[in-house]
């Protein structure tokens, strides 16, 4: 008689059941979720415009007063309050994304769905966010005198970029989660330490020395570089380094990859 061999049951991959099964996930969880946060509750739309307009304040009194940005910078109102509502999209979206496999367990375990879905939905309900936020941003561009420019034509571009790069870093930090349940602390403060490593507070031009070409290789100090040129200010220089930055954007948009196919099969016996 025959041994019977055992082999081993992999669990459902990231996008298990096909692109268009995940892609109609996505929009349903997005949507839903974006409809529970901000449209379910009187005060929703009101509280995800004020977050980043109270930092703003705060931050603009610190670095105009102290600092004397605001006359150094032109339009540094308008600039700081952009920068803002664009690194809020992004630390937002990774944040929010870490815990987010483990937050669905019950789902995840007896559910077979696409994994990648859940740090997608993530990452494009706080692209609904991010629209909101830039209404607003567009009519302070207007009030303090900013006229249209073609080149706003281009933000779509960034904003495709900066998409990408924050859903590279949210499936990786999703992925990992589940096993390293430090990623959660770790990332708190890597997300921190960046907010100060990116022209958000200050453009690039006002950073001399090593410390420039330090903020310079940042994956995202390019997209801040280009938004001020591109939407606020016209005169402003452009990226100094592309290569450093366009390098390590790849890396992780590939190591996105292989680490959430590596990990989707197995996140449900890790939670």
């Amino acid at each position: 008689m025959s041994m019977l061999e055992l082999r081993d049951v992999r669990g459902p991959s990231a996008l298990g059941g096909g692109w268009r099964r995940a892609l109609d996930l996505l929009v349903l969880i997005s949507v839903t979720e974006f409809r529970r946060s901000y449209l379910g509750t009187a005060l929703g739309y009101l509280l995800s415009i004020a977050r980043p307009l109270l930092l703003f304040a705060v931050l603009l009194t610190v670095f105009t007063q102290a600092f004397d940005l605001g006359d150094r910078v032109h339009q540094y109102p308008v600039l700081l309050l952009f920068n803002i509502v664009l690194f809020g999209f992004f630390q937002e979206a990774t944040s929010q994304a870490v815990n987010s496999i483990v937050n669905q367990e019950s789902v995840v375990r007896k559910t077979q769905f696409p994994r990648l879905v859940i740090p997608l939905a993530v990452v494009l309900t706080s692209v609904f966010n991010l629209g909101v936020n830039l209404v607003v941003v567009f009519a302070f561009l207007l009030a303090f005198g900013v006229a249209p420019m073609w080149t706003w034509l281009l933000l779509p571009l960034l904003l495709l970029a900066l998409f990408a790069l924050t859903t590279a870093v949210a499936t990786i930090l999703a992925a990992l989660y589940p096993r390293f349940r430090d990623t959660a602390i770790i990332w708190g403060v890597t997300a921190t330490a960046l907010f100060y490593a990116t022209p958000v507070l200050y453009p690039l031009d006002v950073v001399s020395g090593t410390l420039r070409d330090i903020i310079s290789l940042n994956p995202l100090t390019p997209l801040f570089v280009l938004a001020r040129k591109w939407v606020v200010d016209p005169a402003a220089p452009g990226p100094e380094l592309w290569l450093v930055p366009a390098v390590a954007f790849v890396v992780l948009c590939v190591l996105a990859v292989w680490i959430f196919n590596r990990e989707a099969p197995r996140i449900a016996e890790e939670l």
